[in-house]
């Protein structure tokens, strides 16, 4: 089949890819910089060619409270906010975890704390991996660069959250949300039949006639000693994550002295800061985390044993560099340059930090 090229919003790529991936429902609540999610599926009337569920709920705690309800049908479903809306939803966020329900979290970031700014951000990344709601539970977290990588993000978000029974994310700055580029869509997938679900997702609440024992969802345990052994599952289940779906991208580091350390639309100002300083003869080389979690500590610790120094470059304080600091475990310097507030860096900026920091990358 021929190619599907369009030219879109990253925002308007995940509606498209939703739709296309077979998702049986999408409940959310408008924000910027991600509106374009909901009016999108609003404008394409999936309900009418596929059958996909789309609501606008009152509130982001009700959105995030019907993924709870359809993930745990075995449904696939989603929902997507932006930074202070994503907050709202971290309870139920944590109990889809504690449930072990597969659902897609969409989150494209404005720069906060509080109302803040509806310029873009990456101030969410502790929010994102370190588990921004209560207790020990994790998201695989998606960091898209590219429009095209929200479209394709959204079935390897799906697909992985049902493998593992666990939630996926997709965390995107606002740049990545609001650019557009062409994108090829993928290819449709037929929603899954009730008796799909019921082969594929035996766990999932189905309503049973009463006639056979049904599966009941809670994630209550008020025994401590069973509440334990579920925490135990939860954890054996990241170890497997983080042993095999750690995703990343190298640039120019196979002879690099020099690393910079960036995701989504900053990996892109940074590549291009490092094809000027490769102009001017700098050995200067870029990993881009496509996972944020699991994050790829190994292959960073690795590059620590080869690299003289590292620059990570956010939009933000600095949050993802102190995974960077964790795994590199004192090797080399690591050096942390962001901005805030909604400015974003150009190439120049970034490769000034680097300098700052290790004017011999210059010789």
């Amino acid at each position: 089949m021929k190619e599907e090229i369009k030219l879109m919003k990253g925002n308007e790529a995940i509606a498209h890819a939703a739709i296309r991936y077979g998702v049986d429902g999408y409940f959310g609540y408008p924000i910027t910089p991600q509106s374009e999610v909901l009016e999108t599926l609003e404008e394409l009337m999936p309900w009418e060619t596929t059958g996909m569920v789309v609501l606008q709920a009152e509130s982001e705690v009700a959105a995030i409270n019907m993924v709870y309800g359809g993930a745990s049908t075995g449904k696939a479903v989603m929902t997507s906010s932006s930074s202070p809306g994503v907050s709202l939803m971290q309870e139920g966020m944590s109990y889809i975890a504690a449930g072990e329900l597969p659902a897609l979290v969409v989150n494209v970031m404005r720069g906060g704390p509080g109302l803040g700014t509806i310029q873009p951000s990456q101030s969410d990344y502790f929010q994102a991996t370190k588990g921004g709601g209560h207790g020990d539970y994790h998201f695989i977290v998606l960091a898209p660069s590219t429009v095209q990588e929200m479209a394709d993000f959204v079935g390897l978000g799906f697909d992985l959250a049902f493998k593992y029974r666990t939630p996926a994310m997709i965390l995107a700055d606002g740049i990545v949300g609001q650019m557009m580029e062409k994108v090829v869509l993928p290819e449709p997938r037929p929603r899954r039949t009730d008796r799909e679900i019921a082969e594929q997702c035996p766990w999932a609440v189905t309503g049973r006639p009463a006639t056979r024992k049904p599966n009941v969802l809670t994630t209550l345990e008020l025994d401590s000693a069973k509440m334990e052994l579920n925490n135990i599952r939860y954890q054996q289940t990241y170890r497997t994550i983080e042993e095999n779906e750690v995703r990343y991208q190298e640039y120019y580091t196979d002879d690099a002295d020099y690393i910079f350390v960036a995701f989504g639309s900053i990996a892109r100002i940074c590549l291009k800061a490092i094809e000027d300083a490769r102009a001017a003869g700098m050995k200067v080389g870029l990993i881009r985390p496509i996972t944020l979690w699991p994050f790829p500590t190994k292959a960073i610790a690795d590059y620590s044993q080869r690299v003289k120094g590292m620059m990570v470059v956010e939009l933000n304080a600095g949050q993802m560099v102190e995974d960077v600091r964790l795994a590199v475990n004192g090797n080399i310097p690591v050096y942390h340059y962001g901005r805030m507030g909604g400015i974003v860096p150009n190439p120049q900026e970034a490769l000034d930090a680097l300098l700052k920091h290790f004017p011999d990358a210059a010789q």
